[in-house]
């Protein structure tokens, strides 16, 4: 069984003249008073609590993710400003500059920041500083051809690098991955390497290399540069590189 009671909510201004109460003006409460100690109200259809929100509290969100935007666009023009910044001292790190052997016949591009080492064996050696293992090599040696046709092809000249890599009890594997040709000063054949050498000195390492035969002397260029899963050959110094490699050349005759 429930009770009904009957309160006035006036619907019009409350110091009106006219207090006589309206049928439209009375909200109804129904309470059970059934063994079930439920309690049951009814309230206008257009009550909404979690509608409600105080002004304060709808800007103190908005500023909220204004400010959380504001930190997302920070750290990005941060971010981007550092990686412009470690470009720009790359570029400059390995800005290239001309390499002439008169004596021995040959030229080429080198970086500027690599500096000029004595090794046994080698006509020429540069090391990129505090980190002699990325470098630059030039070797040259006497032999009895006219032109590097005569040895072989591109192909047949790469299968025999690797061998030698692989022959070295430091080398784990070895693979070529692009095989060249061009013609360097007077159409002379100049092949072109680039093979990866994965090994105990060292780890991965990334090889660019070039050869040529001029006056009865084979010219040999190896450019090698770490190339590890941690930290793999950059773009940016891949592009330096080639441009080395394809500035080896003979030295003009002045």
């Amino acid at each position: 069984m429930a009770l009904q009671l009957a309160f006035s909510f006036p619907n019009h201004n409350p110091y009106q003249q006219n207090h006589m109460l309206k049928p439209s003006s009375l909200k109804t409460f129904n309470i059970s008073t059934s063994s079930s100690p439920s309690t049951s109200f009814s309230t206008p259809k257009h009550y909404h609590p979690q509608s409600i929100s105080h002004p304060l509290q709808e800007a103190f969100r908005s500023s909220s993710r204004r400010g959380l935007n504001l930190s997302v666009l920070a750290l990005l023009i941060t971010a981007s400003l550092q990686n412009l910044s470690n470009n720009i001292t790359s570029a400059q790190e390995l800005e290239l500059e001309r390499y002439t052997d008169s004596k021995e016949g040959f030229t080429l591009r080198r970086p500027s920041s690599y500096v000029q080492v004595d090794k046994a064996g080698a006509t020429v050696l540069f090391e990129e500083a505090n980190k002699g293992s990325n470098n630059i090599g030039v070797v040259v040696t006497p032999v009895r051809l006219t032109s590097l046709g005569e040895f072989g092809s591109p192909q047949f000249v790469a299968d025999k690098l690797i061998q030698a890599e692989k022959k070295k009890e430091s080398t784990k594997d070895a693979e070529v991955i692009s095989v060249a040709e061009r013609s360097g000063h007077g159409g002379r054949q100049v092949y072109e390497f680039e093979y990866k050498v994965d090994s105990t000195r060292g780890g991965m390492k990334r090889i660019f290399s070039a050869a040529f035969v001029s006056s009865k002397k084979l010219y040999l260029l190896n450019i090698t540069h770490s190339d590890k899963t941690e930290s793999p050959l950059e773009a940016h110094t891949r592009t330096i590189l080639e441009e080395v490699l394809n500035s080896f050349d003979v030295a003009p005759v002045t």
